[in-house]
């Protein structure tokens, strides 16, 4: 894929899954849901979609034409020594763009792979599957984070979200901190300087999505009927607080800094993209599509 410059912010969404037919009837595939999710009302706003569980990544060079990446779910693990081609091409390229200051947003397995990338531990979650909307509560002390103090305060600790995951980051990385917790999840959401933030949870996803996807893990056998059945259940009080974490991910990838952001910046060269990024295009490329399927997403 050729990038042309923009004249206003631009933005990669690292497609980690192939569509279901579900996402491609009712929505136009994922790529429609994370732009129609997380797009601002900015008419120079470009947002580019690559598909990386194919072997379809940015190229080095186009890598300072951006302001931001966001990486999806996947049906596939972030852990595991045996972990395919592309997904340690993945941990490469979000290692990079970090260290050249560039805004990362990961989302469900998003968020575990720029943990891994980024020197943290994941792995299954102990408790196992957790599926439905969820309530996440957010840590006391957020001062510093300009994206979470707009909307988290003492009348507002916590906030729904809609989770589908069998893995979670289990230690942060160096430096990292732990921005909200749950009862099944320990980490959901953690930040590693002012430009790198993992979200266990699914800000753009909606009710529909969700269901169609407890059908398919139940049709599956991944989850049993009576694990379908509560997590529909939990879809009938109002659904997830889907307007508040789009404008949390929106805040964070126009600017809405950590502690120490322009201290930070200061620190950070800018880097040449890694090496491995090219020498591994050519094993991902022969990679073949991966059906769509209910895991991880």
């Amino acid at each position: 894929m050729t990038v042309a410059p923009a004249d206003g912010r631009r933005y990669a969404v690292l497609l980690a899954l192939n569509d279901s037919e579900y996402a491609r009837k009712a929505h136009g595939g994922y790529g429609n849901v994370f732009v129609g999710a997380l797009r601002s009302g900015d008419a120079g706003e470009t947002w580019d979609c690559f598909r990386v569980i194919d072997g379809e990544f940015p190229a080095p060079e186009d890598l300072p034409l951006y302001d931001g990446f966001v990486v999806s779910g996947s049906p596939h693990d972030a852990h595991g020594d045996g972990a395919p081609c592309w997904v340690r091409r993945l941990c490469l390229l979000l290692r990079t763009v970090h260290a050249m200051g560039k805004r990362v947003l990961g989302v469900c397995f998003g968020h575990q792979a720029l943990c891994r990338a980024l020197g943290g531990k994941v792995g299954r979650a102990p408790g196992g599957w957790v599926v439905g909307v969820k309530e996440v509560t957010f840590v006391k002390n957020v001062e510093g984070f300009e994206f979470l103090e707009e909307g988290v305060s003492s009348r507002r600790r916590s906030a729904s979200i809609i989770e589908v995951h069998q893995d979670e980051v289990l230690e942060v990385p160096p430096g990292g901190r732990v921005l909200a917790y749950s009862d099944k999840t320990r980490v959901e959401m953690f930040a590693v300087g002012d430009n790198a933030l993992g979200i266990q949870g699914h800000p753009e996803y909606t009710n529909d999505i969700l269901l169609n996807l407890i059908n398919r893990l139940v049709g599956t056998s991944t989850i049993d009927g009576c694990a379908g059945d509560d997590a529909r259940r939990t879809t009938e009080s109002g659904g997830p607080d889907r307007e508040f974490w789009t404008g949390l991910c929106k805040g964070f990838l126009r600017g809405g800094g950590g502690p120490g952001a322009v201290a930070a910046a200061a620190r950070t060269p800018v880097q040449e993209p890694a090496p491995e990024l090219i020498s591994c295009c050519h094993h991902v490329a022969f990679f073949p599509a991966v059906a769509a399927a209910p895991i991880g997403l």
